[in-house]
């Protein structure tokens, strides 16, 4: 496993952080079509940035966000317990700091 998965599902951990998942409702279609509109943005953010095109790279920015809200990465929680949002939090202070721990990850290396 290259980056661990939380027990619920809702986030992976990458150098200690915590990154929310795709809404895992979304169809595996819808997902397929997303995730390539997710790629072709950022190809578009790396091209603006090369070309030096502030107003491509705003625009490419924004169909990023647009691709990951529409994954669920972004935006309202795909998940209905009212449970909060710690996307981009450092998993050590939140409620998942004794599970991560437990992978092992939780050193210098893994944070």
């Amino acid at each position: 496993m290259k980056h661990p998965v939380t027990p619920d599902g809702r986030y992976f951990v990458v150098r200690g952080r915590l990154w929310r998942m795709s809404n895992p409702g979304i169809g595996e279609d819808e997902r397929s079509k997303l995730t390539k509109r997710l790629m072709t943005a950022r190809r578009a953010v790396r091209d603006a940035e090369a070309q030096e095109d502030p107003k491509a790279e705003a625009a490419a920015h924004r169909a990023v966000d647009d691709a990951k809200r529409a994954l669920g990465e972004r935006g309202p929680v795909w998940w209905d317990d009212g449970s909060p949002d710690l996307n981009r939090h450092m998993v050590k202070n939140t409620t998942y700091a004794d599970w991560y721990a437990k992978t092992g990850r939780s050193g210098p290396e893994g944070s």
